[in-house]
């Protein structure tokens, strides 16, 4: 009974100073070298910059040059955004977040609600309905009832020729109208751009139907993460069907093809521009150089003609490129993550598992039950893995042992002392 009184109270101490020495620190093995050529190692990754988003809020040209850097070209644009397309830093914008009519600028957040639900070999045949409610004077690429085109042939009519004939029919495959409303609003959402509304989903002019250079240039970024989306707006010209027969169509994006007499931007990689009478001219505009893309927004010229916009998108284009890396951001593109979007994220992904029937567990052990019988509350590793960031469990066990061999030792003095008298 000494002997386990003795053991239990070593074993105790040794538990206070287990809990008071600090974790030994985890050692990584270093990695090995790469081949000479090798392209695989992973890049330094930038220092963080402190971004100040409540600056694309206020009026005016907004940049942070530093020495060396270019001063940003005069332009007539009621507002426009230059961005880094990888980083999404914006380097310089003017009134962002401005309500303005999108035009058919809008048709890119259309396609990055639309695109994924249909493959581009299904074929779908036109239906008259679906062709009804086009507003008066739209841009068409000439799509006719009865007639059956693969969904590769319309999205071609939407990116190039800008139809808003090709949107109604892919609207009525996705829902319709309204729905396909609601989509593109919920997607737009998503992206943090706050500033859209959405009433007609071809971008035809209707009461209180705005977004912004900002989010315009949030839809440019998230379009050229999408193949598909790419590979649609970089395309100059196409062949669109016409029953036995086809004809050819042409982007209408004049830096792309260099039409119209507007040169053609080198390393352009297209995106959507658009017109109305409310509108005015819009673009939104990417090209790449020099292992760097950019993505520009530009909305509603207020001087010179109809080209106006791309040659004040070609000078914005210019000035991002020569600027790079030497300004400072003055905003981001990036949705801004707060703690109150992780709640909501935290709760959709719970009622997820509720849904999946694997909640049940986890809301046991959060209480300070125990988990059902089979249930495991936490993963054990893959057999054969090595986990090296906790203590090494050498530590723990030599000290026990040593704990216990004192208190043993301690035990025998006493046990002789106690003989001795």
């Amino acid at each position: 009974m000494i002997v386990t009184s003795a053991v239990r109270h070593a074993a105790a101490g040794t538990a206070a100073l287990l809990f008071v020495l600090p974790a030994p620190a985890a050692t990584a093995s270093p990695a090995p070298p790469l081949s000479p050529g090798s392209s695989l190692a992973e890049p330094t990754p930038p220092a963080p910059k402190f971004v100040d988003r409540a600056r694309l809020d206020r009026r005016g040209t907004q940049v942070q040059r530093l020495p060396g850097a270019p001063s940003v070209p005069e332009v007539s644009a009621l507002s426009w955004v230059v961005a880094d397309a990888s980083s999404g830093e914006v380097l310089a914008a003017r009134n962002a977040h401005r309500k303005l009519p999108p035009a058919s600028t809008l048709k890119a957040l259309f396609a990055l609600a639309a695109l994924p639900h249909n493959d581009p070999s299904e074929q779908h045949t036109v239906a008259d309905s679906e062709l009804t409610g086009i507003g008066e004077g739209s841009s068409l690429v000439g799509v006719k009832e009865g007639y059956t085109y693969k969904v590769s042939d319309l999205w071609n009519g939407v990116f190039l020729s800008s139809g808003n004939d090709a949107v109604h029919v892919l609207a009525a495959m996705n829902g319709g109208w309204e729905s396909m409303s609601r989509q593109m609003q919920e997607k737009a959402r998503s992206l943090g751009a706050r500033d859209t509304h959405v009433v007609s989903p071809d971008g035809y002019d209707a009461p209180g139907q705005v977004s912004s250079a900002y989010d315009l240039a949030v839809f440019g970024r998230a379009g050229l993460q999408d193949p598909a989306f790419t590979r649609y707006c970089s395309t100059p010209y196409a062949d669109f069907p016409a029953g036995s027969w086809s004809y050819g169509i042409a982007n209408t994006n004049r830096l792309l093809t260099g039409a119209d007499g507007v040169d053609r931007y080198p390393g352009l990689i297209g995106i959507k521009n658009g017109y109305t009478t409310n509108a005015g001219n819009t673009l939104i505009s990417a090209a790449r150089r020099d292992g760097r893309t950019l993505v520009v927004s530009v909305m509603n010229p207020q001087g010179g003609g109809g080209f106006t916009v791309y040659e004040e998108a070609r000078s914005l284009l210019d000035w991002g490129f020569e600027a790079a890396g030497r300004v400072q951001p003055v905003g981001s593109l990036l949705p801004d993550r707060t703690e109150k979007t992780t709640a909501e994220a935290g709760t959709r992904a719970v009622k997820a598992a509720r849904d999946r029937g694997r909640v049940d567990e986890d809301v046991a052990v959060a209480a300070g039950g125990a988990p059902r019988a089979g249930s495991e509350a936490v993963a054990a590793p893959p057999e054969g893995s090595v986990d090296e960031g906790g203590p090494s469990a050498g530590l723990p066990l030599a000290l026990v042992g040593s704990a216990c061999a004192a208190a043993l030792a301690l035990w025998a003095v006493r046990r002789r002392a106690a003989h001795r008298v």
